[in-house]
């Protein structure tokens, strides 16, 4: 006797849930570090050398611009290009979404509360991060909070050129940590260049003009007073002229200095302020005695790259003559 046996077909089994299966810790956190890093790299290079810098230069303000377009690009990558195109760059790159539980979109509102959301990952000491390594539905504090999840996608269903727009991305920024480096280097060793010719300037120039502001003689009392103004800013002009108007008003005598020895307290490209002890005398004929003193001068460089003295403070007085305090 024999049997029968009908023979059916079976069809080969396929995981069409694959490409919508929650995305593993380590695929969310490659898209993250992907999407972060680069502007995070630019951005911290960028102050660093916005720090040793002049404030306010030329190369000031081109870290400031750099570093301000980092962000913005960060920005619009996290929050932007997802709401508008469904993608980040990290997350193209690795091929996962941010939907709903249900699997719809999710739109440029509540992604950019995610991203703020995660503050709650952080300063949990990072355990909102390492949530979706235990929890069912894999997902950080953030998610939780504003209800998304994050989901794999086909491979098809990626960007075209992901790759080479990633590689082309992350390269970009890498160049401009080395070249934002290199401005550094060459902005710090031009204006310590600058500085030093300052101080050779400064040590030449400075202990003359400081003399001939403090001496004058009766007999050629205008001449010597609009010769001391000439060396000065603006700023320290009327300081001066009021205390010149009280050297005429009293009795002028001779009055005469020379720098014994100076020193210069710092130095930028243009400004100085030096310490300086000076030494001299005061009156004629019988009346005549010496005198010292000690004085702290600010310089700045004015129109012209000339010199000029913006302050000057009096750091120890000459002594009185006898019988007066």
């Amino acid at each position: 006797m024999t049997a029968v046996v009908e023979k059916t077909e079976t069809a080969p089994t396929v995981n069409t849930a694959a490409p919508n299966r929650l995305a593993s810790w380590k695929i969310r956190a490659s898209a993250f570090l992907i999407d972060v890093l680069p502007g995070l790299a630019v951005v911290a290079t960028m102050t660093l050398v916005g720090s040793a810098v002049p404030l306010g230069s030329t190369w000031w303000w081109l870290c400031v611009y750099a570093l301000a377009t980092g962000i913005l690009l960060t920005l619009i990558n996290r929050v932007v290009w997802p709401a508008n195109r469904g993608w980040s760059l990290g997350r193209a790159f690795v091929g996962i979404t941010v939907v709903r539980p249900d699997g719809t979109s999710v739109g440029l509102g509540r992604l950019l509360l995610r991203d703020l959301a995660h503050l709650l990952d952080t300063v949990s000491v990072f355990v909102g991060w390492l949530w979706p390594l235990w929890d069912p539905r894999r997902r950080t504090f953030a998610d939780m909070l504003l209800d998304t999840e994050v989901r794999c996608v086909a491979p098809d269903q990626r960007p075209a050129g992901i790759r080479r727009i990633t590689a082309i991305v992350v390269s970009t920024a890498a160049l401009l940590c080395v070249a934002g480096a290199m401005m550094g280097i060459w902005a710090v060793w031009l204006n310590d260049r600058k500085s030093d010719q300052t101080r050779a300037e400064i040590e030449a120039a400075g202990p003359k003009m400081v003399a001939q502001m403090l001496t004058y003689d009766p007999k050629t009392l205008d001449e010597d007073f609009a010769r001391a103004q000439s060396l000065t800013t603006e700023k320290y002009r009327p300081v001066l002229a009021e205390q010149q108007e009280t050297v005429k008003k009293g009795n002028p005598v001779v009055n005469e200095y020379w720098v014994t020895n100076s020193a210069i307290l710092s130095a930028a490209p243009d400004r100085a302020t030096m310490m300086m002890f000076l030494r001299g005398h005061r009156g004629g004929e019988n009346q005549e005695r010496f005198i010292t003193a000690t004085v702290r001068v600010s310089f700045v460089k004015g129109d012209g790259e000339r010199w000029l003295v913006d302050d000057l403070n009096v750091v120890t007085k000459p002594n009185p003559p006898k019988g007066q305090k």
